[in-house]
């Protein structure tokens, strides 16, 4: 196929595919779609022009440029099923919301609200007062702040608190985040001069003491996320970091990432420390995320002291980062599960996945292997097989949760192209490569049904 085989734009929108697709697409739509479809023809010759691949009919052209606008033109996100096993999975949305934060959402969409009204005085009012009190309350804070993701929480403290100033923080935390986010960039963007101290093994209290002056703002002690350093190590404990500070007269800040509100081991799940760990033993403000752990929508939460927390909301900064209404809404929904449910592994998704049993996962994974068997075309074989899950999103990243997976093979195709397979099913479904085999993990899928793949391409050759 050459170039100049390839259908003009005109011709396309001259077929009748395209007279059918123009009775309820915009013109100039459809011709952008055209006009999409046939570059990526133009790109495929390019890369390989020897390549013996037939010319596309006008008509097929513009039944292609109508699969493009559809997916284009799709007002929802594209959904997928993950059964890659790790829970709180970053690229897929992190913590699906509970149904009582769902419905909170829907509502505060549809109707107005006193956002930032304050009813009784009937003046203007703070829009964080509404999840304030929830949160202080379980954490055990004077005060509470929300903007819109952790990464912003530890913005706005630090330059609150730190412009042109030190920050002293063990090298052992300078962490890098996903997406190439470090946490020496943040905190150099947010004002602060950075005051490395230790090594990135071991850090004493005395590598802080060592460091300290007039210049110094604020001890920062940050979670490691998804690092984790194993061996010849040592840290300053909580409790050295709080005394050091308050000697010395500047805030204790505590970046706990992940979020947990309670013990994750009462759900069988390895224990992270909780902001009110952090308050209890006299951190002076510690931030968290709202779409971890904790179970919520995308934020991030400030918890301490209430003049430390005033100095945070008087920042110009802070409108910059708040967060909209239907964030609050879904938050406050979810924080007041944690102070009135009787089963937060029934009512709470993330927590309920992370809580189901070896029991319940093979109960899950024979059902599932039963259906994929019975309905995949006959060059697809399954069966069950024992598999390790994840929390995800830097919670306890050396730790896996036991878990059953289906591994799923085909007679010609390779571990690759089953998972091409399923990713191309309508939702796409993920899981993983493990060892040379694809693997559907079942801990994060809430139907086996799901796993079913609806895909055009039934059994490819």
């Amino acid at each position: 196929m050459s170039l100049r085989s390839l259908p003009s734009v005109d011709a396309v929108l001259g077929t009748p595919e395209a007279a059918a697709l123009l009775e309820h697409l915009p013109r100039p739509i459809l011709t952008d779609a055209v006009r999409a479809v046939l570059d990526r023809h133009r790109q495929r010759l390019r890369a390989d022009e020897s390549a013996d691949v037939s010319t596309p009919s006008a008509g097929e052209v513009a039944t292609a440029a109508g699969q493009w606008t559809r997916t284009r033109l799709d007002p929802n996100l594209p959904r997928v099923i993950n059964a890659t096993g790790v829970v709180l999975h970053t690229n897929l949305g992190r913590a699906p919301l509970a149904p009582r934060a769902l419905a909170s959402l829907i509502e505060a969409a549809r109707e107005t609200s006193a956002l930032e009204l304050d009813l009784e005085t009937g003046g203007r009012g703070r829009r964080d007062a509404h999840v304030e009190g929830l949160l202080a309350q379980l954490s055990g804070a004077e005060a509470a702040v929300v903007v819109n993701n952790n990464a912003a929480a530890l913005l706005l403290v630090i330059d609150s608190l730190a412009t042109r100033r030190e920050v002293v923080v063990s090298r052992g935390e300078l962490i890098e985040i996903g997406g190439a986010f470090r946490l020496p960039d943040v905190l150099r963007r947010a004002g602060a001069v950075l005051r490395e101290v230790g090594t990135t093994n071991r850090t004493r209290i005395e590598d802080y003491a060592r460091v300290l002056s007039r210049r110094t703002a604020l001890l920062l002690r940050a979670h490691p996320s998804n690092f984790r350093i194993e061996g010849f190590t040592e840290e300053a404990s909580r409790t050295e970091l709080v005394q050091l500070a308050r000697a010395q007269g500047i805030p204790f800040v505590e970046d706990l990432g992940s979020g947990a509100l309670v013990d994750l081991s009462a759900y069988g799940a390895p224990r992270e420390p909780t902001p009110a760990d952090a308050i209890r033993e006299g951190a002076d403000l510690v931030t968290f995320s709202g779409d971890k752990l904790l179970g919520g929508p995308q934020s991030g939460l400030i918890v301490g002291r209430a003049d430390l927390v005033e100095d945070l909301q008087r920042n110009p900064l802070k409108r910059a980062l708040r967060v909209d209404k239907l964030t609050l809404a879904a938050l406050r929904a979810t924080l007041s599960l944690y102070c009135t449910s009787t089963d937060l592994a029934a009512d709470l998704p993330a927590i309920g996945l992370l809580a189901r049993t070896e029991e319940t996962l093979e109960d899950l994974a024979v059902r599932a292997s039963r259906l994929l068997g019975d309905q995949l075309p006959t060059d697809f074989t399954v069966d069950v097989v024992r598999s390790e899950s994840q929390i995800g999103s830097g919670a306890q990243p050396t730790i896996t949760l036991p878990s059953r997976a289906v591994r799923v093979v085909h007679g010609r195709w390779d571990a690759e192209r089953v998972a091409a397979y399923f990713r191309g099913a309508s939702p796409a479904i993920l899981g993983r490569i493990t060892r040379g085999a694809f693997l559907l993990d079942l801990r994060a899928v809430p139907r086996v049904e799901d796993l079913l793949p609806h895909n055009d391409e039934a059994n490819p050759s």
